[in-house]
C-alpha cells in the first residue's frame, strides 16, 4: 500500500506556516487547507480573532518569571512558551523579526523586564504602521539605555542612537551623511529614562521614558535636505518619506519571510537576491504608509513567496519551537522550559541577548559543526519519543502506508514535512529502512520507525524552512 502524497494545497500551506509561523502538524495543515490559503492568511494577519496564550497560567507555575529583573536565563522562558503554544503564530514570528532588527540585549541593559516590554510592544503593534513601532522603540527605556540616548544632551550630543536609527533601523549605509547622523541625534536630545537605579530586592525598578525639555536642542537642524526645528518624531517622518527607507525595510521583510539575503552590512554593496520582489514590497510600504500587515498580505500571496520553498535556514528558535509544536505535549508549563530556552542559546541565538546592535547573522551562518550537532540531537530526541502526542499521531499516520520500506520512508517525509529531499538522501533512507525488510507493526516496527524518523530530522533538508 502506498500512502497518498500530500496535495499541492498541503505543500503550499506547509510553506506558509513555516514562514508565517513555526510549522504545523498534519492535522493543522489539513484543517487550514480546507479553510483556504487566502483565508488562512487573513486569520494570521488578525491575531485578535484567536484566544491568546494565558501567560498567567505560566506564572502560576513559575511566579519568579513575573519580574526576572537581572536573574540570568529567566527572561526568555515565558516568550518561548508563548511561541510554542500560541494560536496566532505570525504575531510571535513578527516579535522575532523585530527583535533581530531592534536588537537590544540584557548583557548591557541588565534588565529583562524592559526588554520583555519591547517584545510585548512588538506583539501588540507589529502588524501596524512601522512609524508607530519606531516611535515606541525610540521611547523604549531599554533601547535608550542600550544605545546611550540617556547620555545624549543638548550641550553634549551622543550619536549612537541617531546613527543606528539610520544605519540599521531605517535607511541603511550609503543613504545619509555624517552630518545627517549628528542632526538626527540632536533632534533626540532630552529623550531619556528615569528609575535607572537603584535595584530593589527583586531586581530593578521599572523604567519609564522621560522627556527633559531643558535638555533638548531646540535650534534649527538640517537633515536629509530638510531644514527646521525638528524633534524626534519629525525626524522619523522625514526618514519614512525616503524611498531608500522603504527599500531597506522591504529587504528585511524579504530576507526574513522569503529567502535568505546576505548579512545587513553587505547590503550597500550587494544587490538583492530578487530586486523586483524587493521593489514590489517597497512600493507596497510607501503606498500603505508602512502598514506591515498590508505588506505581508501582498508578500504571502505573491508568486515569488510561493516559489521560494526551503530557501531559508531555520534559526535556532524556529528549530526548537517548530519541533515542540510538532511533537506536542507542551500545553502546560513544564520544568523542561528552561532546557528548551537554553537549547536555543546553545544553537547560537540567546534570545533577549543578541550579540550586538546588529542582531544575529542569519542564513548559513547559523550552521557550524557544533550547532548542527545541537540541532540534530535536540530534534532527534524529541521525534523518537512515542509518548508525545504528536509523535503518536505521526506513527499512526505512517503505519497506514503499509510495510514496504520505501513507502514508509516516503510517508515519514510526507507527514513530518512535507519535506523535499534529494534523490540521494531518499535512496539512503530507503537503504537503511530496507536492511531488515518489511516493517512488522506487531513486533519491532515502531522501534524501527522512530529510528527512521530520527534520520529524517537529521537530514540537511530538515534544517531549511
Amino acid at each position: 500500500m502506498v500512502l497518498k502524497k500530500a496535495s499541492p494545497d498541503i505543500d503550499l500551506m506547509a510553506h506558509l506556516m513555516r514562514r508565517a509561523g513555526f510549522g504545523a502538524t498534519r492535522d493543522e495543515l489539513e484543517r487550514r487547507s480546507n479553510q483556504g490559503y487566502e483565508e488562512t492568511i487573513e486569520e494570521l494577519l488578525n491575531p485578535g480573532t484567536q484566544t491568546p496564550v494565558d501567560i498567567y497560567e505560566f506564572l502560576r507555575y513559575y511566579p519568579m518569571w513575573w519580574k526576572p529583573g537581572t536573574m540570568g536565563g529567566l527572561g526568555q522562558a515565558p516568550w518561548v512558551w508563548t511561541m510554542i503554544n500560541t494560536p496566532a503564530p505570525l504575531q510571535e514570528k513578527l516579535c522575532l523579526f523585530y527583535h533581530n532588527i531592534f536588537a537590544t540585549g540584557v548583557a548591557k541593559v541588565d534588565h529583562y523586564d524592559e526588554i520583555q516590554d519591547m517584545i510585548d510592544m512588538f506583539r501588540n503593534k507589529g502588524l501596524g504602521h512601522y512609524k508607530e513601532i519606531l516611535m515606541e522603540v525610540a521611547k523604549s527605556p531599554a533601547m535608550i539605555y542600550w544605545l546611550d540616548n540617556n547620555e545624549n544632551h543638548a550641550d553634549s550630543v551622543n550619536e549612537n542612537w541617531g546613527r543606528e536609527l539610520l544605519e540599521l533601523f531605517t535607511m541603511g549605509v550609503g543613504n545619509y551623511t555624517e552630518t545627517d547622523v549628528r542632526e538626527c541625534s540632536r533632534a533626540f536630545t532630552g529623550w531619556t529614562l528615569e528609575h535607572k537605579l537603584p535595584r530593589f530586592h527583586m531586581g530593578r525598578w521599572d523604567w519609564d521614558f522621560k522627556f527633559l525639555p531643558e535638555d533638548h536642542d531646540y535650534s534649527e537642524k538640517e537633515f536629509l535636505g530638510h531644514k527646521g526645528n525638528f524633534d524626534g518624531e519629525e525626524i522619523i517622518d522625514i526618514i519614512l518619506s525616503k524611498p531608500a527607507t522603504a527599500a531597506f525595510i522591504a529587504r528585511h521583510l524579504y530576507s526574513f519571510f522569503v529567502a535568505d539575503e546576505p548579512q545587513v552590512p553587505a547590503w550597500s554593496v550587494t544587490p538583492p537576491r530578487d530586486p523586483e520582489a524587493v521593489q514590489l514590497l517597497a512600493d507596497a510600504l510607501m503606498e500603505s504608509d508602512y502598514h506591515i500587515g498590508n505588506v505581508l498580505k501582498k508578500l504571502f500571496n505573491s508568486d515569488f513567496f510561493k516559489q521560494q520553498r526551503f530557501s531559508k535556514v531555520k534559526n535556532p528558535t524556529e528549530v526548537v519551537v517548530s519541533t515542540l509544536r510538532l511533537v506536542g505535549g507542551t500545553e502546560r508549563p513544564a520544568p523542561e522550559i528552561m532546557d528548551w530556552t537554553g537549547q536555543i542559546a546553545y544553537m547560537g541565538q540567546d534570545l533577549l541577548n543578541p550579540p550586538s546592535v546588529e542582531g544575529w547573522h542569519n542564513g548559513v551562518e547559523w550552521i557550524n559543526s557544533g550547532t548542527l550537532m545541537k540541532r540534530t540531537n535536540f530534534v532527534s530526541e524529541l521525534i523518537s519519543d512515542p509518548s508525545r502526542p504528536g509523535v503518536e499521531v505521526i506513527i499512526s499516520r505512517v503505519k497506514k502506508a503499509g510495510t514496504e520500506p520505501s513507502d514508509i520512508v516516503d510517508a515519514c517525509l510526507d507527514i513530518i514535512g512535507p519535506l523535499i529531499v534529494s534523490e540521494t538522501t531518499r535512496s539512503e533512507l530507503i537503504a537503511h529502512a530496507d536492511r531488515l525488510g518489511e516493517f512488522d507493526w506487531s513486533g519491532t516496527g515502531i522501534e524501527r520507525l522512530t529510528e527512521l524518523m530520527q534520520l529524517v530530522v537529521a537530514t540537511r533538508e530538515y534544517q531549511f524552512a
